[in-house]
């Protein structure tokens, strides 16, 4: 069964009982969930939700993309797909596509999301996509042997293993979630 607008409220609601300090910045995003609206899918304006992956390997390295579109260093990541049943199992789907890492050695450190943010995204006349905002929703995943494999060079034009203090300099404090996410395995 398809990702529902019920889900995503649901994601949102646990991740605010871990940080109820975010609640007024994600206020606006709670609010138009509440009126429905289909924000699985890409072609919903003026949110939808995206999801990324922040995998740790050892207690010292994340893995970055660098990002085709928007020519930046980022988390693996992107849009829900209609086959996608579960915001965690998407995210972990994105890491092993954008990076080639082999999914038997990717695990969740945690069922709930390490963070959410939601931010403007400018308009794309390529892809028929006005000025929206992304309800980004992010998940820690674990490796002990990991490594990167072939890259989906239509989204990405590399991927490496980063050191934590790189890693948050470009990607920000999110890695320091990540890092801290207690079910530790791999």
């Amino acid at each position: 069964m398809a990702i529902s607008d019920g889900d995503i409220s649901s994601v949102l609601a646990a991740y605010l009982e871990c940080y109820p300090e975010e609640a007024a910045l994600l206020s606006e995003p709670a609010r138009l969930l509440s009126q429905g609206g289909d924000f699985a899918s890409r072609r919903s304006f003026p949110m939808h939700v995206t999801v990324g992956a922040l995998l740790v390997r050892g207690d010292a390295e994340i893995l970055l993309v660098e990002h085709r579109a928007y020519g930046i260093t980022l988390q693996p990541g992107g849009h829900l797909e209609p086959t996608d049943t579960a915001l965690i199992d998407a995210a972990a789907r994105e890491l092993t596509e954008e990076t080639g890492v082999d999914p038997d050695r990717v695990f969740p450190a945690l069922q709930t999301p390490v963070y959410i943010e939601y931010g403007p995204v400018p308009a794309r006349p390529e892809k028929d996509e006005p000025e929206h905002y992304h309800l980004d929703i992010g998940y820690s995943f674990t490796t002990a042997h990991a490594d990167v494999g072939r890259i989906q060079e239509s989204e990405v034009t590399g991927a490496a293993w980063y050191p934590l203090t790189a890693a948050e300099r470009l990607v920000g404090n999110r890695i320091a979630r990540a890092v801290s996410a207690p079910a530790r395995i791999g």
